[in-house]
């Protein structure tokens, strides 16, 4: 993001249109109108493969009266205008921009409650630079503002239909009226208006049924469904001036009213097609879509809540995935050899459990975490359904606090939590209606199967669950009425959260795992290591989801660290940078929550080295290796900034076939330790100033002692042997090599390589669990039972 630090008097003097484009700097919004970033006026409205809508940013329509005729003002813009020239359209639309003399930037709370100075500012600026206006005949207390709309369109009529412009903005409608239009100078700046003209509604509505003129794809929408009530059969906003003016009937400050444009201004160089009809449902948290000005509800129930979907993910490419050999196979073991084990269908469960309930508390376990799925069904049977319906009931709860809609106060959201373990849990034909999106409010709506199972449970497991179920929905009722907008306010809250969303949960597991009589008593007593091991995961994923959390409006990295980077302190500062130092701000922020993060590791080892059941061992063992290859994939990388950062598929396949025991598990972390360590170095090196360098080294430190041990011995034992094996393998594939018909003789032995890399993977991995099992003091479910 590039936004200044200090403001600027705008002058448009002598620039040209051109100029305009690269000078101005608009306010890039996510979906739900939160700023997270600027860009150039050029680069939001250019349509191309890699953005077919360009960036969405702020922008605002002002609708100027003469109160005596009731006469609208509308512009025709000039044919020196790069977007959409000589069209008809309201009085002036245009942008709030990054700083200005007068600020231009509203937040949250201006919008709510409906003062929106700074584009009420904007406004005064651009009819003073493209109409005449002076500025003392239109103050900023005379605009009235209505609502947002949300609307794209290419400007294919003027340059074709692989336009490389178009517009794609949410939009601030502000009316305004004079007593008389005798009363007001008006002197249009002949390079961005073109004309000028006073209608009243049916001359507008004759004008639209002129062929020969042309109209804003947008302005045509509202005129069409919101200002003239015979349009659209109800109350227009031109009907009643008066009362449009002075009362709050027409005011809508929470909805963002969102269309597509006429299939004719779809395409342009992107291609783009309808953004808001694809689907049915609601978009960004349940606001009004307008399809084509015909007042559908538009949106996709497939998608999770808040900005999940919304955002680009940085993903490798095929070919750079395949390139990892290694992991390939790991995915083939993984997948067709050597799967994890699903205990679901066995004789215990079978007869414990209704079988149509628990087979859709595992439809919906795999809809809402697929990946978490796989590990609590190779769980033993005695613990595998306690886990899954522990992790259900925590999903719904976190779908009602989750929700920012549905509840009509905060006090209502704060009762439902807090009775959630006393009606979900005790009334076996709870349900709620409408909460959460796609598989999320699948969940609420049918729990009664949820609760059938739950009530299948031991009474033991039933106690944990509702304890922890209590606990979680404290800590969220806390948390439901502070802004979280700008994050946590200090580190001390940010592991306040943390604790109440994830150490609570690893405290219930491993009361779950002792009752179970898997793992021994005195597990269910360490309070410390479970909840330290819980913030180790949430803090990865907080991290990770810095842009999504920030898009969603409610954030959690704490104000106290990121505030020490950010140059206009506020928290989407980071968010898409274009500048240098926007960029390393935001790495230097970054890497010291990374860093604060990666100092937990050694309480995760410890408690996994308290762990004695194999299959419990790696349902915990397994999203810590993911953590650290999350952390590793993070640190330093500034796609963080700009979409969601993943690990590769294949690398997870790889981690979970080594997470059997002590020896994968410190391998990996020795792994991942070590090239935070090597970039941490690199980027010194380079000359990168980082703060918490010292800080950062001095953790993979520590890591790497703790885990030293373990993997020299391994290697010790394993170099010479996996060393011959790969050689012999590669020799005798050489060897043997006979070349076919038609094939070059370096296809072939490229061929026998990869095939003998192949062969090592496999190899290798058989070998590193041979090593591990041999000095591993885990023992399999099966022979645990007895004690």
């Amino acid at each position: 993001m590039s936004s200044a630090a200090s403001t600027t008097k705008w002058d448009a003097t002598s620039l040209s249109q051109s100029d305009l484009m690269l000078k101005d700097t608009v306010l890039v919004l996510s979906p739900d109108d939160n700023v997270i970033g600027s860009a150039t006026k050029q680069t939001s409205h250019e349509f191309t493969p890699s953005q077919p809508r360009g960036i969405l940013h702020r922008a605002f329509s002002v609708f100027l009266f003469d109160a005596s005729t009731g006469e609208l003002l509308l512009q025709k813009r000039a044919g020196s205008k790069i977007t959409f020239p000589n069209v008809w359209t309201n009085t002036c639309c245009s942008h709030p921009l990054h700083g200005m003399d007068a600020d231009e930037v509203d937040g949250p709370d201006d919008v709510q409650n409906g003062t929106v100075p700074g584009v009420k500012a904007a406004a005064v600026r651009k009819l003073e630079h493209e109409l005449g206006i002076p500025r003392g005949q239109l103050p900023v207390d005379r605009f009235k503002f209505l609502t947002r709309l949300h609307y794209w369109a290419a400007d294919t009529v003027t340059h074709g239909n692989n336009s490389p412009w178009g517009e794609h903005e949410i939009d601030y409608v502000l009316f305004v009226t004079v007593p008389s239009k005798d009363t007001l100078t008006i002197q249009p700046h002949p390079d961005e208006v073109g004309d000028v003209r006073w209608v009243t509604q049916n001359q507008l509505l004759d004008m639209m049924e002129d062929q020969s003129l042309l109209f804003s794809p947008w302005f045509r929408i509202i005129v069409q469904r919101w200002m003239i009530g015979k349009q659209h059969g109800g109350g227009g906003w031109w009907d009643d001036l008066d009362r449009t003016i002075h009362t709050q009937d027409f005011c809508d400050y929470h909805t963002i009213h969102r269309f597509d444009p006429p299939p004719e201004h779809m395409g342009g160089g992107g291609e783009a097609g309808p953004l808001f009809a694809e689907s049915n449902g609601r978009v960004g948290g349940g606001l009004d879509v307008v399809s084509n000005g015909m007042g559908a509800k538009i949106g996709d129930t497939s998608k999770k809540q808040g900005a999940y979907g919304k955002l680009k993910i940085h993903k490798e490419s095929k070919l750079k995935q395949l390139m990892h050999i290694d992991e390939v196979f790991s995915a083939i073991s993984l997948i067709y050899i050597h799967p994890l084990k699903s205990n679901l269908n066995s004789d215990f469960i079978r007869r414990t459990f209704h079988p149509n309930d628990l087979e859709f508390c595992d439809e919906i376990l795999c809809k809402v975490s697929r990946s978490f799925a796989a590990v609590i069904r190779q769980l033993p049977p005695t613990l595998l359904v306690d886990v899954l319906i522990f992790y259900l009931v925590l999903r719904a709860l976190d779908t009602v606090e989750d929700d920012m809609t549905y509840f009509d106060s905060n006090e209502e959201k704060v009762k439902v939590l807090l009775s959630f373990h006393k009606t979900a849990l005790v009334d076996p034909h709870w349900t709620m209606m409408g909460c959460g999106e796609g598989d999320e409010r699948r969940l609420l709506e049918e729990f009664p199967k949820c609760h059938s199972v739950y009530a299948a449970l031991p009474e033991k497991s039933q106690r944990v669950i509702s304890d922890i179920t209590q606990r979680m929905a404290t800590g969220m009722a806390e948390f439901v009425d502070k802004d979280l907008g700008q994050g946590t306010v200090d580190v001390q809250q940010y592991n306040r959260y943390c604790h109440f969303v994830a150490g609570l949960v690893g405290e219930g597991l491993s009361r779950l795992f002792s009752v179970s009589g898997l793992e021994h008593p005195s597990l269910a007593t360490e309070l410390y290591l479970s909840d330290q091991m819980g913030l180790f995961l949430q803090k990865t994923n907080i991290i990770r989801d810095y842009l999504e959390d920030y898009v969603d409006g409610r954030a959690f990295w704490p104000q106290s660290v990121w505030k020490k980077y950010s140059a206009t302190g506020d928290l989407g500062y980071f968010a898409n940078p274009t500048t240098t130092e926007a960029r390393s701000a935001g790495l230097n922020c970054l890497n010291e929550l990374v860093t604060d993060a990666l100092e937990l590791v050694p309480d995760c080892l410890s408690y996994l080295s308290k762990l004695r059941c194999t299959e419990v061992f790696r349902f915990c063992a397994i999203p810590q290796v993911m953590a650290i290859a999350t952390l590793d994939k993070c640190y330093h990388n500034d796609n963080v900034f700009t979409g969601v950062v993943k690990i590769r598929k294949g690398m997870s396949c790889l981690l979970i076939n080594n997470t059997t025991d002590v020896f994968g598990v410190h391998t990996i972390f020795n792994k991942f330790a070590s090239k935070i360590m090597k970039k941490a170095e690199s980027a010194r090196r380079s000359g990168f100033h980082d703060p918490s360098y010292d800080r950062t080294i001095q953790a993979c430190q520590t890591i790497l002692e703790l885990t030293d041990a373990e993997v020299r011995n391994g290697t010790s034992q394993g170099s010479l042997i996996k060393a011959a094996i790969f050689m012999a393998s590669v020799v005798a594939g050489c060897l043997t090599y006979k070349s076919p018909m038609g094939v070059s003789r370096s296809s072939a032995l490229t061929t026998v390589t990869l095939a003998s890399l192949g062969i090592y993977s496999f190899v290798r991995m058989g070998f590193n669990k041979f090593v591990g099992s041999s000095s591993s003091s885990l023992l399999p479910a099966s022979k645990l039972c007895g004690d």
